[in-house]
């Protein structure tokens, strides 16, 4: 074999076949979490990441850490994907899911090492997926966007891993999380369908975290563009125009003979007059604020101040699109067209100086379809820190309403689930209820490295567990990562939506499966850099981690 695949791949190829290649990409896949599992949960130490440039990101969460972790190996890539897809999906769970997957894989390792075949437990394994979603269907409860008291917790709980600050923060933050989808959330018969996007975040280092607000409307990150307009107007009637206040240059080559100094007054004086009946048309609709997405010529600028008009310009299509939405106002782009109909209102627009930079601020909207949270923190580190933060809770949530389930949290799901699906490989039998055990035990992966991160005896931790489980009835007992012991999280608050688990439980056996059907290894030389060096597999600074 080794003689016909050296005629046939070119010189310098490296290929790696059978148990070995099962092997070195289970050993890349359990070092990937090896990395980022000490970052699971409120008592999780944050990477610090430094990019070639320089560019440094302090960070816990998972899909941010494996992005800018820069990984070469196929294998890990794969990871990597899971993270990603559990992020677009969800936006929170990355950590969890990563942590699963890799377990999984370390279990298949282990039966692999007991002579038994790969395609037996991918078997095993979907069916024990497949069992514990269905128990999570059963162990879910409903919630809706009224239920505010249990969204808040639910968003608690998914910031709680981010070192963002005191609780006093966290609570806050937790609220403007659940107030801004209460605002975009949009009823589709039964269920519930929200746009995450139309929560606009905007973020400016400066003041403190507690200065992090929600603005029933839209901030625009520009100013005012004259200094003789109104820099701050009440219940402002508000214009939306995709058009140039400008005198559009001909595209083609024309040519203009001025003979005279009158007849180059008469020509300015006309570009003049044009631009006048431009504003004319606005003031006629009743407008006093205009946005406008392309430019505004000096002279109309002048004009519109005159008229008492605010304006900015150069506005982006995505706050267009917000704007719209906020101030039930339409976008026109035809000047001619514009009318009193496609006007929008706020209760007050204001230009301040946020951080020595003028941000105009839409506010008190009525019936606001699009918010903003404006995030603010003492260096650029920690806003983007609470940014992310605020990006997995607004996940979090909004799956928690789009599915309308919620779970307990503190690994007391995934002690049921493994306890479940222990019960259920007695049922199955045969050469998969192995694979069905292992999978149970992966699961138990998650309360022991939150106990582990909590600084307790994971394995004392893990024991008890499994007594309060053991017959099913363990209900809602789970790690208390901030006293150091068991507790039962529904009476502490700790939920978290069903789609996190559903979602991490569904990447992460994916993911494993396609692993385990990897026998052959081949990579080409002068690859894309994601083959293996010289002497095995390399291509992540794992430092002795497998």
């Amino acid at each position: 074999m080794a003689k016909v695949s050296g005629e046939v791949m070119p010189e310098g190829s490296n290929r790696v076949i059978g148990r070995d290649a099962m092997r070195i990409n289970i050993a890349i896949g359990y070092a990937v979490a090896n990395i980022i599992k000490t970052t699971l949960g409120p008592k999780g130490m944050d990477k610090m990441l430094v990019s070639e440039l320089g560019d440094i990101v302090i960070t816990n969460d998972g899909a941010t850490i494996l992005e800018e972790m820069n990984v070469d190996h196929p294998a890990a890539k794969l990871m990597v994907e899971i993270a990603k897809t559990q992020d677009k999906e969800v936006g929170d769970g990355t950590t969890t899911s990563v942590v699963l997957a890799g377990n999984l894989l370390k279990k298949a390792g282990d039966l692999l090492d007991q002579s038994i075949h790969p395609t037996t437990i991918i078997k095993g394994y979907e069916l024990a997926a497949n069992r514990a979603n269905r128990v999570l269907r059963e162990l879910g409860k409903d919630v809706t966007p009224e239920d505010k008291e249990t969204l808040v917790k639910i968003a608690l709980v998914s910031m709680g891993s981010k070192g963002i600050g005191s609780d006093d923060e966290k609570e806050k933050i937790s609220e403007i999380i659940v107030d801004s989808i209460g605002k975009v959330a949009e009823k589709q018969g039964e269920k519930y369908y929200i746009d995450t996007d139309l929560i606009k975040i905007e973020k400016k280092a400066g003041g403190d975290v507690m200065d992090t607000e929600l603005i029933n409307g839209v901030l625009v990150d520009k100013e005012v563009v004259n200094a003789g307009m109104p820099k701050t107007l009440t219940d402002a009637k508000i214009a939306l125009v995709d058009a140039a206040f400008e005198i559009e240059k001909t595209e083609t080559d024309a040519k203009i003979e001025i003979t005279s100094p009158d007849q180059l007054e008469a020509f300015l004086k006309q570009e003049e007059k044009m631009l006048k009946e431009m504003v004319e048309k606005i003031k006629a609709t009743g407008a006093t604020f205009l946005f406008c997405q392309k430019g505004i010529d000096d002279v109309a600028q002048h004009f519109l101040a005159k008229a008492g008009i605010a304006a900015v310009r150069r506005v982006k299509k995505s706050d267009m699109e917000k704007l719209a939405r906020a101030t039930s106002a339409k976008v026109v782009s035809s000047i001619s067209e514009l009318s009193a109909e496609d006007l929008g209102s706020a209760g007050l627009i204001e230009e301040k100086k946020i951080s020595g930079e003028s941000m105009v601020f839409v506010r008190k909207c009525k019936v606001p379809k699009s918010v903003t949270i404006f995030v603010r923190g003492g260096t650029d580190h920690v806003v983007s820190e609470v940014e992310r933060a605020i990006k997995d809770s607004l996940g979090a949530v909004s799956s928690a309403v789009e599915m309308g389930k919620y779970v307990t949290g503190g690994g007391s799901v995934e002690m049921s689930l493994s306890s479940s699906l222990n019960r259920y490989a007695v049922e199955v039998g045969g050469r998969e209820q192995l694979a069905i055990q292992a999978f149970a035990e992966s699961l138990e992966a998650i309360p022991k490295t939150l106990a582990e991160n909590a600084g307790m005896d994971s394995i004392d931790a893990l024991v008890s567990l499994r007594n309060k489980h053991k017959d099913g009835n363990g209900g809602g007992f789970g790690v208390n990562v901030l006293k150091g012991e068991i507790s039962d999280m529904e009476e502490l608050g700790v939920l978290e939506p069903a789609k996190v688990k559903t979602q991490a439980l569904s990447s992460a056996t994916e993911t494993t499966r396609l692993i385990l059907r990897i026998d052959d290894i081949i990579a080409s030389k002068g690859g894309s850099g994601g083959g293996m060096p010289p002497g095995g597999p390399g291509g992540m600074p794992m430092g002795g981690e497998y």
